[in-house]
């Protein structure tokens, strides 16, 4: 059952759980370091918020932030991600040692991305999206959300396929709290063995996410922190038992622990008195 944890690693002033903490590259380094400490198996370093209402970022200034964290990471022998919607980002990335570019618009946003990566090695995440933070809830309109979600993605996977990037090289991620309101997110969640059932990786981000507060707290008080990050970990053990092949998260250490112990759960099924 058990998949792997992707650490976050926000180079960023305005993300909506951490922004600002690790502008500086030196903290967004250490910060990384530690995460891979509590036992991340990749670091997914990013320089542009996609907060809702988060307002798009310059590729330089994006690679500016994210450039030197990458190479830092890299050099330090931590298989690292790389978060962006541009193009000239991911290959400046994979060039500094990048494994894989996780594309939050699966490669919608920028129409040279997926030729982009074919020429590399580098492994790709596609995302359901509906369209930019600014207006992250215009689309968030679904019949049946999971087949959407599920028709959706299998046209982005066919589309990197045209491009030439290999099915072996592609992660789906059903973008959780992309476009999708409250209770949709759990639709979604729910139908997950639907989305493991297409057939490449799937990556599930739900950390610290908007829903998980409301679910939290109906009378919409602000959960905190330390109450989203539990609520994370428990969707990451049922993520994980629904097919994921990895978690996307902030807290690190809880989401692993989390899993260890679903891990000795199933293990029990192996002995007998």
């Amino acid at each position: 059952m058990s998949c792997l944890v992707m650490g976050i690693v926000n180079v960023t002033p305005d993300s909506f759980s951490d922004g600002g903490r690790f502008l500086a590259a030196d903290a967004a380094i250490a910060h990384g370091l530690m995460l891979r400490s509590h036992g991340a198996a990749i670091l997914d370093v990013g320089g542009e918020s996609t907060r809702p209402g988060a307002e798009r970022v310059d590729p330089a200034v994006e690679q500016e932030r994210v450039l030197p964290v990458v190479r830092a990471l890299v050099e330090a022998g931590v298989p690292v991600s790389i978060d962006t919607m541009n193009s000239s980002t991911a290959l400046a990335a994979v060039g500094a040692g990048a494994r894989i570019v996780n594309d939050v618009s699966g490669g919608l946003s920028d129409p040279d991305m997926l030729s982009a990566i074919a020429g590399t090695d580098a492994d790709i995440v596609l995302q359901h999206w509906r369209g930019y933070s600014s207006d992250m809830y215009a689309r968030a309109d679904y019949g049946d959300i999971v087949t959407e979600v599920v028709t959706e993605l299998s046209t982005r996977v066919e589309a990197a396929a045209a491009a030439g990037i290999a099915p072996s090289r592609v992660i789906v991620d059903p973008g959780i709290g992309f476009g999708k309101k409250g209770r949709q997110n759990w639709a979604v969640l729910h139908g997950l063995p639907r989305i493991s059932g297409m057939g490449p990786r799937v990556l599930v981000g739900t950390s610290r996410k908007r829903f998980l507060a409301e679910t939290l707290e109906p009378d919409e008080e602000e959960a905190s922190v330390g109450r989203r990050d539990l609520a994370t970990a428990v969707t990451s053990v049922l993520a994980a038992r629904s097919g994921a092949w990895g978690v996307r998260v902030h807290d690190v250490a809880a989401t692993v622990d989390a899993l260890k112990v679903a891990d000795a759960w199933e293990s029990g099924a192996r002995w007998t008195s």
